[in-house]
C-alpha cells in the first residue's frame, strides 16, 4: 500500500522521524530526547558567548534578544515537556549570574523564578518559559475559536469536538501531541474570553464568559436547571435590544441580576462573537496573554517584594548603571 501510495503522488517514503519546516515530524514517548535539540542550541549560543566580556546591560540584552527566542518557534506548536524547560531556564539563570561554558563563577543570588517577574515588582523582567509557552499555545486555540472556517480548524473540529466547542472539548481517543499541547494551554483562553453580545442565540446562559468582565454563571448554582437550555437571547427585549429586567430579577439572585444588567449591548454588535478582554481590539496577542497568566490565572503575589523598582529602571543613566544599582 505504502509503495502505490508513493508512486501515485511521485513523492519518497520516508521513516517519518525527521523534521518538517523545522519542527519534530514524529513526538514519541520521549519528548525530552524528541526537544533536545533546542538545550544544545541554546548551550551553543551560551559557550559562544561566555568568554566575550559581556556588562550585565549586555547579558539581559542577549538573554531576552538571544536565547529566549531560541525556543519559540516550537512553542507555538508543541508543550514542552517540564524538564526541558527547567534546565533551559537554569543555563540562562547560570549565564546571566557569571557562569557560562567552562566558566563556574558567579553566585546565584536569586531564582529564574524571581528573575522573571515584571521589572515593576522588583525584577528583571525575564520570560518565565513555561507561561510563554501556553501563551503561545493559546493562540493556537484562540484561531480554533474565532476562525471556524479555516482548514486546521476544520480538521481538528471533525476530529475532537466535532459537536462541541474548543473551551468544552474533551481529550479523546489516541489524541496527537499537538491536540494534547493544545489542551494544556485552554486555562488562558477561558480566562481571557469573553462573547460580545450580538443577537444572544448562540450564548447558552451557563457556563460560558458572556457577563461583564468575563464572569460565567455556573452550571452547579440552585437552580441551574431551570436556565439549563436557555440562551442569552431569552432575556433580551428583541425590539429595543435591551435586557428583560423584569425577567432577568425574576430569576436569577440581585448580585447576579445586577451585573447581568451592566452587561452592554450594543447596536452595532449583530451577530454573537468572541473577543479577547485583555486588548482593546478585542483580538488575542500572546503578550497580553503572558500578562494574564503571569499575573491573573497563577498566583505569584510571593514572588513580589515592596519597594519603588520602577524608580530604578526609570533613571536617565545607561542600562549598566540601572542593573548595578538593581
Amino acid at each position: 500500500m505504502r509503495s502505490t501510495v508513493t508512486n501515485i503522488l511521485g513523492v519518497q517514503a520516508v521513516s517519518g522521524t525527521g523534521k518538517y519546516l523545522g519542527l519534530p515530524s514524529m513526538v514519541g514517548r520521549d519528548r525530552n530526547s524528541t526537544f533536545s535539540y533546542i538545550k544544545d542550541r541554546v548551550w551553543k549560543r551560551i559557550n559562544s558567548w561566555s568568554s566575550r566580556c559581556l556588562s550585565k546591560a549586555g547579558l539581559e540584552v542577549v538573554i531576552k534578544s538571544v536565547l529566549q527566542a531560541i525556543p519559540t518557534y516550537v512553542m507555538s506548536i508543541f508543550h514542552l515537556p517540564a524538564t526541558l524547560i527547567t534546565t533551559i531556564e537554569r543555563m540562562m539563570n547560570s549565564f546571566w549570574w557569571g557562569h557560562g561554558g567552562s566558566n563556574s563563577r558567579g553566585i546565584h543570588w536569586l531564582s529564574w523564578e524571581n528573575l522573571s517577574m515584571h521589572k515593576v515588582h522588583s525584577d528583571m523582567g525575564f520570560k518565565d518559559l513555561s507561561a510563554f509557552n501556553l501563551s503561545m499555545l493559546g493562540k493556537q486555540g484562540w484561531k480554533l475559536l474565532t476562525e471556524p472556517q479555516s482548514l486546521v480548524s476544520r480538521i481538528f473540529k471533525a476530529r475532537y469536538f466535532p459537536s462541541r466547542s474548543y473551551l468544552t472539548a474533551r481529550l479523546g481517543h489516541n489524541p496527537s501531541y499537538v491536540w494534547r499541547s493544545l489542551l494544556r494551554a485552554r486555562f488562558i483562553v477561558r480566562g481571557g474570553a469573553r462573547w460580545c453580545i450580538g443577537s444572544g442565540t448562540n450564548i447558552p446562559i451557563l457556563d460560558e464568559p458572556w457577563i461583564l468582565n468575563g464572569r460565567c454563571i455556573d452550571g452547579t448554582i440552585q437552580g441551574a436547571h431551570f436556565v439549563k437550555n436557555c440562551t442569552v437571547a431569552d432575556f433580551i427585549d428583541v425590539h429595543s435590544k435591551k435586557w428583560n429586567a423584569a425577567l432577568v430579577t425574576q430569576v436569577f439572585t440581585h448580585d447576579l441580576a445586577a451585573d447581568i444588567l451592566n452587561t452592554p449591548l450594543y447596536d452595532q454588535v449583530p451577530v454573537d462573537n468572541m473577543v479577547w478582554k485583555a486588548e482593546r481590539s478585542g483580538i488575542y496577542s500572546v503578550r497580553s496573554a503572558y500578562r494574564l497568566c503571569v499575573e491573573e490565572l497563577v498566583d505569584t503575589s510571593h514572588l513580589r517584594r515592596l519597594g519603588y523598582w520602577s524608580g530604578i529602571w526609570r533613571l536617565k543613566v545607561p542600562l549598566k548603571v540601572r542593573n548595578f544599582v538593581w
